[in-house]
């Protein structure tokens, strides 16, 4: 049997306020609540994901980052800054525009949207 992606997890000093910000960015609810660790429930059919709490976050920039595609980007970067997101960067290749983002913990994560030209 191949291997599946079924959960990506967060390291984090604040387990739950950045959950806070995951779930209220991805429309979903924490699915479990270990205290230190918490997982949401999947959106779609894409993975969970996992907010873990640890004494020492990984400083820089995150070595792995996940994707996103949406109908409207300008609208939903606007929605995630009003969340505590941060946009870094817009980046774009032919067909394809996306934005760079922070979450409020600095982890880097991309909206894109597919078709659209700067």
């Amino acid at each position: 049997m191949p291997l599946s992606i079924d959960m990506i997890t967060i390291d984090t000093g604040d387990a739950r306020k950045l959950a806070e910000f995951w779930t209220a960015a991805l429309g979903t609810t924490i699915q479990n609540d270990w205290g230190e660790f918490l997982v949401l429930a999947p959106t779609g059919s894409g993975p969970a994901l996992g907010i873990q709490q640890v004494p020492d976050a990984t400083p820089g920039k995150n070595r792995v980052h996940f994707d996103s595609h949406v109908p409207d980007r300008k609208a939903e970067v606007a929605r995630l800054v009003a969340l505590g997101a941060e946009e870094v960067a817009v980046q774009t290749v032919p067909g394809l525009v996306w934005s760079v983002l922070a979450d409020p913990d600095g982890n880097q994560f991309c909206v894109g949207q597919p078709g659209e030209e700067l």
